[in-house]
């Protein structure tokens, strides 16, 4: 009797990139719905104009390459770029910004290296640090929430905002504009102000940014979603947040008021979207279970530097590229016993 015999693995689980890529933009729209309620439409706006951008570049460089253009466009990788780039910008980002970060992370981080799969660093992660080097004024500069007297702003406004510099009805864009929490926590920290002093102003909330803090835990829950789903491991997120937080504790321990909170930490600033749909990438990110572990702590503890001693407000982007660099030496060290050894 002859048996037809094939290599492992003999079980498909139904997945493929394509699911993945939806089940992750799925987990985002919840936390960005909330993030519209409270700043307006411009992050719609964003979000298409990346989303857009996303397509066209990635069309022409599988063009030029004379690679399919269909499978590649409809596996959601490259708007699964698009989403992360376009949430981590200010949602009254200049409309031609976003679409060079976008192409920027399209076309040299992911297609230089050969496309999906030999990327070393997340695109999204290299299109945000370099628009963050090149127009720092401009990316950091964040509505003020509707819900602290502001008006809302509404989708007529936040079109001339992002395409003509200005809002309708004669106002300036610094009227409803300023510094984000932490890049006001860290300004006024060098200026002998008590952590408790800085985060009684209106724009702090109960754990961290005020508005911020619901729309972060939004994204925790999708990102729990995630690991529910087996889309992502757990090891990076929690390995992210444990390295955070215990980092952040000893310094708070030591002196309260000048270094915040470990749940300020968490829930201000990119840690909950980079922690869970960012440095899980498992193209950029280690790929053993220990590996993981300390790629995910490694993250935790360079935000937390940056932030408390670097020229940036938040650290997330950095943390995430310099490990995203270290990968191939964890990975080396990290690597699993062969099986019967």
């Amino acid at each position: 009797m002859l048996f037809k015999v094939s290599t492992a693995p003999f079980i498909h689980q139904g997945n493929s990139i394509a699911k993945i890529m939806r089940q992750v933009i799925y987990a985002l729209l919840p936390g960005i719905a909330l993030y519209m309620y409270f700043f307006g439409f411009g992050v719609i706006i964003t979000i298409t104009l990346a989303c857009v951008t996303a397509l066209i570049c990635e069309a022409i460089i599988l063009w030029i390459r004379n690679r399919p253009i269909l499978p590649s466009l409809t596996d959601y990788s490259s708007l699964v770029t698009a989403f992360l780039l376009a949430i981590a910008l200010p949602p009254f980002l200049p409309w031609w910004m976003t679409v060079v970060g976008t192409a920027f992370g399209i076309i040299f981080a992911k297609h230089l290296y050969g496309g999906l799969g030999y990327n070393p660093f997340n695109p999204a992660v290299v299109g945000y640090i370099v628009l963050l080097i090149s127009f720092p004024v401009e990316m950091t500069q964040w509505p003020a929430l509707s819900t602290l007297g502001h008006s809302y702003t509404g989708i007529l406004d936040s079109l001339s905002i992002i395409f003509y510099g200005h809002p309708t009805g004669g106002l300036t864009l610094d009227s409803f504009t300023g510094a984000t929490v932490l890049d006001t926590m860290k300004t006024e920290l060098g200026q002998f102000h008590t952590v408790y002093e800085i985060k009684a102003k209106p724009m702090f909330g109960f754990l961290g940014a005020k508005g911020w803090e619901w729309i972060n835990m939004v994204f925790l829950l999708g990102g729990c979603w995630l690991i529910y789903k087996r889309v992502i491991s757990w090891h990076i997120p929690i390995a992210v947040l444990t390295g955070l937080f215990v980092i952040s504790i000893i310094f708070f321990l030591i002196d309260p008021d000048l270094y915040p909170s470990p749940l300020f930490h968490i829930f201000t600033g990119a840690t909950i979207v980079g922690a869970f749909f960012i440095a899980t990438d498992p193209v950029t990110a280690a790929t053993s279970n220990q590996g993981r572990l300390v790629f995910g702590v490694g993250i935790g503890l360079l935000i937390y530097i940056t932030r408390t001693w670097g020229g940036y407000p938040d650290g997330m982007a950095f943390a995430i590229l310099l490990m995203n660099m270290a990968v191939p030496v964890i990975d080396y060290y990290t690597q699993p016993q062969v099986f019967g050894h």
